[in-house]
């Protein structure tokens, strides 16, 4: 959507489109609001131009994916740019696989404060997310954290998952990724019936809120 070359990146957002649209909108800016750069949280002048930019470019820009992928980069300087390119699923999606991605994005974290992925694990009636309260929320884990609440199972925040999942195996039943990109991602190899539900529902959003009126 922007045409000119950005300095080094110091923040990447990427967001899935469906139909031309952004599904999670408002859930994403305020997760863009919440994250820092240098140790300075995002100026409302950046958020406010990714939102005018969403509103009054974004459906000439996704003409050739319109369920593709908005990308957002900020670099050093401050300088911005948003362009829009294809989606591509992920091809690796075993436990361990999305380990390793939900402990790349807890790194990013850790300068930016808001993780695009991390780690939900299944444990017996509850939900335990992989993430520090230091941390704001990104958008699709907002949404799975609400969807939690619609269907009574309560959510716990736990930091050390990552690192005790790494050390000793996950403890749980049932293991997915939530990414602002991917979605609802359940494990290969420790999926179940609780993050096939919250992969539908997220799936579902897609199609309700990437229709066009």
């Amino acid at each position: 959507m922007n045409e000119f070359k950005l300095g080094r990146p110091a923040l990447v957002c990427r967001w899935r489109l469906a139909n031309g649209m952004l599904p999670l909108e408002n859930r994403h800016l305020r997760a863009l609001a919440a994250r820092e750069i240098g140790g300075k949280q995002v100026s409302n002048a950046l958020v406010a131009w990714v939102k005018q930019r969403i509103e009054w470019g974004l459906d000439e820009a996704t003409r050739e994916c319109p369920d593709g992928v908005l990308m957002l980069v900020v670099d050093e300087a401050g300088a911005s740019a948003l362009s829009v390119g294809p989606y591509r699923s992920l091809s690796k999606t075993s436990a361990n696989d999305l380990l390793l991605r939900a402990q790349s994005s807890y790194r990013e974290a850790q300068s930016t404060k808001v993780a695009p992925e991390e780690l939900w694990v299944v444990q017996r009636d509850a939900l335990v997310w992989g993430s520090s309260s230091e941390f704001a929320a990104s958008g699709a884990s907002t949404l799975i954290s609400d969807l939690a609440r619609t269907l009574g199972m309560p959510v716990h925040r736990d930091e050390a998952l990552l690192r005790e999942a790494e050390r000793r195996g996950f403890v749980g039943d049932e293991v997915f990724l939530v990414s602002d990109e991917h979605g609802v991602v359940p494990a290969s190899d420790r999926g179940g019936e609780r993050a096939a539900k919250f992969a539908k529902g997220y799936r579902k959003l897609l199609v309700r809120k990437g229709r066009r009126g």
